[in-house]
């Protein structure tokens, strides 16, 4: 005849190992340090070992407890996992989301697996552009989310990274070193675009403009090919080029902000979740 086991002695017994006590246990809980005590005894009983000792150091697991401490916490995920699966609401429709191409690859595969698998039913549409541009379709409402690359972020938005903004070039290259500088600069809404000409004029650099195009890959490719450098936020530089250094006679850049605006009113119920998914992943 099968056992089944109670979560909820199984979810007490987790909580005392994980907050290290019963006190600690009984505020994650929301139970009494009695009422926590009892479950673990009632735990105990079920299985016939003993799971937990005290002493004047504290508590430790017994070989029995540390045998079920990993598969009580594998249940419990699996338990949460079935429970939020069958709870939330089956959705359908479309989410358009709106993402710079030069952070598409460091931030979209965080999210958008675990999104397409939570909401099987909902179509994402990708939408890609200047940040400028992105959030001008948000406001005319032809984009649900859009995640921008901005020096600061509005009122109506929402940092979520704060990065550094540095040159890079081919490795080993020698584009850095010419002058005037080859620059791939963007097109003329690339937020990039203004503090690049700015820090260059106050740094009295020579340059020219290589491309002026949005297309991340026309733009890489030409750094790639070592005909010019380009400015690029730290944490997405490809993994082909190199970040250039102040002996290149190159000035700083200052820092940008990746930052998350939805339509006014915050949206419906899948926009917000995407929305959360965003914040957790980034």
């Amino acid at each position: 005849m099968p056992h089944n086991l109670d979560v909820s002695l199984l979810r007490a017994f987790v909580a005392v190992v994980d907050t290290g006590g019963m006190t600690a246990a009984s505020g994650v809980l929301n139970l009494t340090q009695a009422a926590v005590s009892q479950q673990i005894k009632r735990l105990e009983e079920i299985l016939g070992e003993e799971l937990i000792t005290r002493d004047r150091r504290g508590m430790t697991l017994t070989r029995a407890g540390e045998r079920l401490f990993g598969r009580a916490k594998r249940l419990l995920a699996m338990n949460d996992e079935i429970w939020t699966e069958m709870t939330t609401p089956e959705f359908e429709g479309e989410i358009r989301l709106g993402i710079p191409s030069d952070i598409i690859t460091t931030y979209l595969p965080t999210f958008l697996k675990d999104f397409a698998r939570n909401y099987p039913r909902v179509r994402i549409t990708l939408h890609s552009g200047s940040s400028a541009d992105l959030r001008a379709r948000l406001g005319a409402g032809k984009i649900d989310v859009v995640m921008a690359t901005e020096l600061a972020c509005d009122t109506d938005g929402e940092n979520l990274v704060m990065d550094r903004l540095v040159w890079v070039g081919a490795r080993g290259g020698e584009a850095a070193w010419q002058r005037p500088l080859p620059v791939s600069i963007g097109c003329s809404d690339c937020a990039f675009r203004a503090p690049i000409r700015e820090v260059l004029q106050k740094a009295a650099v020579e340059w020219r403009s290589v491309s002026e195009v949005t297309n991340t890959s026309a733009q890489v490719a030409t750094v790639a090919a070592d005909i010019a450098v380009m400015a690029w936020m730290a944490s997405t530089v490809p993994a082909n080029m190199e970040v250039l250094g102040p002996e290149t006679g190159l000035p700083l850049l200052p820092p940008f902000m990746v930052n998350l605006y939805l339509p006014k009113g915050g949206g419906n119920h899948i926009i917000q979740e995407m929305a959360r998914m965003i914040r957790d992943a980034v």
